[in-house]
């Protein structure tokens, strides 16, 4: 083993001798280079001035060299003054920053060097592999062969039975006494790195990190392999050692004080007892996070004090796990002194200073996790649940929540507090499944009352609510103008918590049904909210603005209004008055413009969706009246229509953003859904939820359709968006559908012999196809300019080929009666009027063609008496007998003839007009 690490360790020298010979042979040629530059410029060339000679170590940076000869070579000999004391200067300045015992923020004084310099400097700070090879990576190799030769030089000693255990234990504990001395011994006789970048190759630190080493190794060998010594000397002999070495890192560097840390933290698993006395473990840990706390707080350790913060939390997690019992006061010591070292040690101001209002302290977010994590468990293992531990773990919280406002920078423990609370309080919800009982009026949860959780977690939720609200609040006050994110965490913190709070315990202990109780505690909190929000606006700068805090604030109110409508009245009341509720924001814009009323009025819109989705019926289909018109349903989507309408009309005169075209959309949206509703009412007696749909509902849809894309393009020009742009088009598209599918193919009454009604004109018909031709017609005139002519075409079609349909179709119910089924046949007088109207259209549409200069009004005429044509010739001449075969294709004839004059004297209106 020693002769292959000692010939590694030559491999590698004679690598770096070989590099470095090239390294300067490189250093020559650039030289000669610039020189023979300079020459052929013809450029004056002063004779060279020696310099000192720098140390050999310096050779290991041929660009330094090689810019200090060119320059000089080209330089007067005042320049050359001038640039030495700058070069100088920067070496010394480099030479105090490359040590491990500062903490990388010291600058040289005076002013920045100029570009040249700092252009050196920045060539000298590029790694070679010289400098990895002779700097770092050699004392590294160095640093694990010192550690493992004192290893293996006593399992040799064991291995030949050369010395004793006792000898040899005391020959490796003199090794690393020798190694800890002899790295402070190079330390104090003014060690230096020569070298800018090899900081991490510091070799007194790396000296007595294996002393460090081999005597962590010799203690437990005396312990656990020969058993010299008990476990509490081993135990107190090992934690002196890691804390020394923490100790020692003030002056070696982070990385020792790693090393240190690491074997504190392994050393209760390396010393075993029969008896293990926790308050021993967590005194010794405890020791060590402070010390740990201390050193990093002085050397601003970032990565040291997070990973000591780390390794008490997972011993805490481990002990919680593994011990027999509950140990409760242990758990709070040693949580205690973590959140204590993080605020007083870790996060402690100096003398002068002031908490500050930014900044986020990283290494603050391992104790809030694992101090957070044992606070849950403190609540839901059965084994602490059983000893009491809720009071302890609501003391936790509240201890987190303390601290985060003690240190602001410990944002992180409010976040940790903030999510144990939802979790406690969510996992009391019983764990069955909710579901609605509208026949007897009541929520029910699967027939069975819902498990009743410890009354104590009442007390403790409203404990803790209180505290989120009350230090919520005063935070958000407090960063309201200076750090508007700490400001709405802690807003959204003081509104979440509550009401996840409140849920859970309505749900746990309170009725479901209709709970005036709860709902008085859930009015209380909109209150709270409402004016918590105006005071952290206040606090804004300037004030007044509405931002985050204030968002957060007020949403809570919103959330706290909906639980309180749902708490204390039906369901059919809860409906109508959250579309109501959504008036109330919409005012408030007249004296506050705060942002979030606009989306709180949103909100209430997506509440009442959901609402209506779940159940349509509003009150339930065994309450819902069979009374046309006058029933639930009308106040159930009415009043929202017009709550959601006024809503619009009051942002447009104050705050007039997005919310206003949301609020007009859904106010034409219900106001849609309230007719449909209560056609599909009327027409199935009362019945909504189900039935199948006849053409006359149908007809109903397609208008509403029809209508929404008509008031989408009307409230689009007046405020474009996308949203308005694309979902009017979208309700054409599917009024069009619904127009093809249902109207000509599943519901036509040619096929379902479906009662057209007894009324000659108002019928079946003038609802299925003359309504829906009109509004579709008249939606494409007022679209032509609007939106994309295929869009302004297809509904031009659709109107035509309806128009189409009713004409035809109340031709076959002159004939034929209430009943216009295919099976009835076709009488000759019959077919030829079919011929004579279908001509008749074909002129008509013509004509609005050319009046309304519609190429797709005039390609459907050709269609239709295209079709005319074929139906005259193919089935008129096979059908028809006598007069009506001659009438057919005389009529036909004319107006050919007809149309064909009337296009020859279009064209020679456009030859006359394009000569003038």
């Amino acid at each position: 083993m020693f002769e292959s690490l000692i010939g590694l360790v030559a491999i590698i020298a004679l690598f770096v001798i070989i590099w470095r010979q090239q390294s300067r042979i490189g250093l020559i040629e650039r030289e000669l280079g610039a020189l023979r530059s300079l020459v052929l410029s013809g450029a004056p060339v002063a004779p060279p001035q020696h310099k000192p000679v720098e140390p050999a170590a310096n050779d290991s940076k041929p660009a330094d060299a090689a810019a200090a000869a060119v320059a000089d070579v080209v330089s007067s000999p005042t320049d050359k003054a001038a640039a030495a004391k700058k070069l100088s200067a920067e070496a010394e300045a480099r030479e105090v920053r490359s040590g491990p015992w500062t903490t990388g923020k010291t600058a040289p004084a005076g002013s920045a060097p100029a570009e040249p310099a700092a252009a050196t400097a920045k060539a000298a700070q590029k790694p070679d592999i010289e400098t990895a090879l002779g700097t770092r990576w050699a004392v590294w190799v160095g640093g694990i062969a010192l550690a493992l030769g004192g290893l293996f030089l006593i399992r040799y000693t064991i291995e030949a039975g050369i010395f004793g255990p006792g000898v040899r234990l005391s020959m490796a504990a003199l090794l690393g006494l020798v190694l800890v001395g002899g790295g402070e011994f190079i330390r104090r006789t003014g060690f230096r790195l020569p070298v800018q970048g090899a900081a991490g190759a510091y070799i007194p630190a790396i000296l007595t990190a294996a002393g460090a080493f081999i005597l962590f190794g010799t203690v437990y060998a005396a312990h656990g392999v020969y058993g010299f010594i008990g476990p509490a000397l081993a135990f107190t002999l090992l934690g002196a050692i890691g804390v020394a070495t923490i100790a020692a890192a003030l002056v070696h560097g982070q990385a020792l004080a790693g090393i240190g840390l690491l074997g504190a933290m392994v050393t209760p698993m390396l010393v075993a007892s029969e008896a293990p006395y926790p308050w021993a473990l967590f005194g010794y840990l405890a020791i060590v996070l402070a010390a740990t706390g201390v050193i990093a707080r002085m050397r601003d350790w970032k990565a040291l004090m997070a990973a000591a913060f780390v390794g008490a939390g997972l011993w805490t997690i481990l002990f919680m796990t593994d011990a027999p019992g509950a140990n409760l006061p242990v758990i709070l010591f040693i949580d205690a002194v973590t959140l204590a070292v993080l605020a007083f040690v870790w996060l402690g101001r100096r003398g002068g200073e002031t908490e500050p209002d930014r900044g986020f302290d990283r290494p603050s977010i391992a104790p809030g996790f694992f101090v957070g994590l044992s606070t849950m468990a403190l609540f839901v293992d059965p084994v602490y649940a059983a000893a009491s531990g809720a009071l302890p773990g609501a003391a936790l919280i509240a201890a987190l929540v303390a601290v985060a406002l003690y240190r602001p920078r410990a944002l992180a423990l409010l976040h940790a507090a903030g999510l144990v609370t939802v979790l406690v309080y969510l996992g009391i919800i019983p764990p069955t499944s909710v579901a609605t009982d509208f026949s007897g009026g009541a929520l029910g949860v699967d027939g069975q009352p819902a498990l009743i959780s410890d009354p104590l977690l009442l007390r403790i939720g409203i404990g803790l609510g209180l505290i989120f609200i009350g230090a919520g609040f005063w935070a958000a006050r407090r960063f309201a103008a200076t750090a508007w994110v700490r400001s709405a965490s802690w807003a959204a913190w003081g509104v979440v918590a509550p009401l996840i709070i409140l849920l859970a315990l309505w749900f746990t202990f309170g009725n479901l049904d209709r709970d005036l109780a709860y709902a008085a505690a859930a009015a209380l909190l909109v209150a709270v909210f409402a004016a918590g929000g105006e005071w952290i606006a206040r606090g804004e700068e300037p004030p007044l603005e509405g931002g985050a805090a204030v968002s957060f604030a007020l949403g809570g109110a919103a959330v706290a209004g909906l639980l309180m409508l749902h708490m204390a009245f039906g369901s059919g009341w809860t409906t109508i008055l959250l579309g109501a509720a959504a008036v109330v924001p919409a005012l408030a814009t007249r004296w506050r413009a705060y942002p979030v009323l606009g989306w709180i009025s949103v909100g209430a819109v997506i509440a009442v969706l959901g609402r209506v989705v779940f159940d349509p019926t509003i009150v339930g289909a065994q309450f819902l009246s069979t009374t046309p018109v006058f029933n639930w349903l009308l106040p159930g989507y009415g009043v929202p229509a017009l709550a959601f309408g006024f809503a619009a009309w009051q942002f447009a005169r104050t705050t007039n953003g997005r919310p206003r075209l949301a609020m007009e959309a859904a106010a034409a949206l219900f106001a849609l859904l309230t007719i449909a509703m209560l056609v599909r009412h009327a027409m199935h007696g009362g019945v909504i939820d189900t039935g199948v749909v006849t053409l006359a509902e149908q007809a109903i849809y397609t208008l509403i359709a029809i209508g929404a894309g008509a008031i989408l393009v009307a409230i689009d020009m007046r405020s474009p968006s996308s949203v308005l742009r694309y979902g009017s088009i979208a309700a054409g598209v599917v009024s069009a559908a619904l127009v093809v599918i249902q109207h000509f193919l599943a519901l036509n009454p040619l096929f379902t012999d479906e009662s057209t009604g007894r009324i000659p004109v108002f019928n079946l018909l003038f609802l299925a196809y003359l309504l829906p031709a009109v509004a579709a017609g008249g939606l494409a005139l007022y679209i032509r300019d609007k939106r994309p002519k295929w869009y302004a075409a297809m509904l031009a079609v659709v109107a035509a080929v309806l128009a189409f349909a009713y004409a035809t179709l109340s031709v076959r119910r002159l004939f034929k009666g209430e009943f216009i089924g295919l099976w009835s046949g076709l009488g000759q007088l019959e077919t030829y009027t079919y011929s004579a109207l279908w001509l008749v259209i074909g002129v008509a549409l013509l004509t609005a063609g050319v009046r309304l200069r519609s190429q797709v009004l005039r390609i459907a005429s050709a269609a239709l008496i295209s079709i005319a044509v074929l139906k005259v010739f193919v089935f008129d001449m096979s059908e028809l007998e006598g007069v009506l075969r001659a009438l057919s294709f005389i009529g036909l004839g004319a107006v050919l003839i007809g149309i064909g004059l009337f296009y020859q004297r279009l064209l020679t209106r456009a030859a006359k007009a394009g000569e003038a």
